[in-house]
């Protein structure tokens, strides 16, 4: 892993490659079978009402168990309406293990209104025993650079997973082994083994049942193969052939990328909802909306540097990022793109720093805190127009004219069966 760079404002071609993530450490954590009209297994917390008839996929480690619960429906900006303020909190390698961060933010996100992405790790679904069955792009049979996970550990990340998902929170991918940097780093892959890779993240979560032998254990609530939409790279890296092959299997969106404060455009088919740049305190230069970054450029690529620090560097995080929320929101309303993991490094002070952000910004009037498969139903509800006119905002500045007179232009209808339509009878309003 490469220190990351300093980063000057607006740099973001230099930042792309300077900064290189440290991603996820050890210790965390289909096509339908002929089980339709099963009732769904015993009720455990988090797991399908009693009576309900779920349908099970492959082994029962997923099912589909109907929409997903506290999904809101997408509506297109009305003539002259002032676009409401996102911001995705996002996680790399989400799984839960001793430090129970998983549980705490989606508490967290609970008490202020606010949904997540948790980008899962495939091989947190895999227990070591079993290591040999990944087979990594380059790489011999059973190697991770992140590890794999144990009984306790896969059971304790599918409860996360299973409430999260039922909270109304996004699971995507992290892909498997987090291999950076060269020899045979995610960077060198092609887009074949970007669709091999991709594979095998989704079995490892469609057929943990049978890799563990939890068999009487409740699904996951969701199908695997439907809920995931997007996806982060390891390291920011491999972005090209990855965004091709994502394309290919039907993805919506990627958050791989590295751009300033301004409206999102697509790329190859798929919504570029990259992190941004954010002022950081105490310095010239800008912030990538990373907490790994933070800490490179604080304390190095020690993950406990000097204690007497903690707190400076935790406030820098929290202010940078609120120094770039306030300028979105009084500005050009683009959407806040910031992506965390769950770790400890400096004494857990960049995980106070995200308490504090959320609880500070996500109650905010016109503010909605979402996952980024809300923020891709949002976009692609809106007039292709009108999202053109918000890209030529600049970074932080608010139309001269106002928004009244801004997107004054009505926009032309949705067409049927997209999102933010009118539906087709009263009956399907609100699903």
């Amino acid at each position: 892993m490469a220190a990351t760079q300093r980063i000057a404002a607006g740099a973001v071609v230099a930042a792309a490659v300077a900064v290189s993530l440290a991603g996820c450490t050890t210790g965390t954590g289909g096509s339908p079978g002929a089980n339709e009209g099963v009732p769904g297994p015993q009720k455990a917390k988090g797991a399908p009402a009693p009576g309900s008839v779920v349908r099970l996929i492959g082994d029962g480690s997923t099912a589909y168990t109907g929409a997903q619960p506290h999904l809101p429906r997408p509506e297109r900006l009305k003539p002259g309406q002032k676009p409401p303020q996102f911001v995705v909190f996002s996680w790399d390698g989400a799984g839960e293990d001793s430090q129970k961060l998983f549980s705490h933010f989606r508490k967290v996100a609970k008490e202020n209104r606010a949904t997540m992405t948790y980008f899962l790790s495939g091989v947190y679904m895999l227990p070591k025993e079993k290591r040999d069955l990944y087979k990594p792009p380059q790489h011999s049979p059973g190697r991770s650079d992140i590890g794999f996970n144990d009984e306790q550990g896969i059971a304790d990340t599918v409860k996360q997973l299973r409430m999260a998902w039922l909270e109304g929170n996004e699971i995507g991918t992290h892909f498997n082994g987090h291999f950076c940097g060269p020899n045979g780093g995610v960077g060198e892959w092609s887009v074949s083994e970007w669709k091999d890779e991709i594979a095998q993240a989704k079995r490892f979560v469609e057929s943990w049942k049978t890799n563990t032998g939890m068999t009487k254990s409740s699904p996951l609530p969701f199908d695997y193969g439907k809920e995931l939409i997007g996806a982060r790279t390891p390291c920011l890296e491999g972005r090209d052939n990855f965004v091709k092959a994502a394309a290919q299997l039907g993805f919506r969106y990627d958050t791989s990328g590295v751009n300033n404060q301004v409206w999102p455009k697509k790329r190859e088919g798929l919504w570029d909802l990259s992190m941004q740049l954010v002022p950081f305190p105490g310095h010239t230069y800008e912030q990538l909306t990373m907490d790994y970054n933070f800490m490179v450029n604080q304390s190095g690529t020690k993950t406990q540097g000097d204690p007497d620090k903690f707190a400076l560097w935790g406030d820098q995080m929290r202010d940078g990022l609120l120094k770039g929320f306030e300028r979105a929101y009084d500005g050009n309303r683009a959407p806040l793109v910031i992506g965390n993991h769950f770790e400890s490094w400096n004494g857990g002070t960049y995980m106070r720093a995200l308490d504090q952000v959320i609880g500070s910004v996500c109650n905010k009037p016109e503010v909605r805190c979402v996952s980024f498969r809300q923020l891709a139903d949002w976009l692609d509800a809106q007039d292709p127009q009108t999202l053109a006119r918000l890209r030529t905002l600049e970074v932080g500045r608010a139309p001269e004219q106002g928004w009244a007179s801004f997107l004054s232009a009505r926009p032309a209808p949705a067409p049927k069966g997209v999102p933010g339509a009118p539906p087709a009878d009263s009956a399907t309003r609100g699903r």
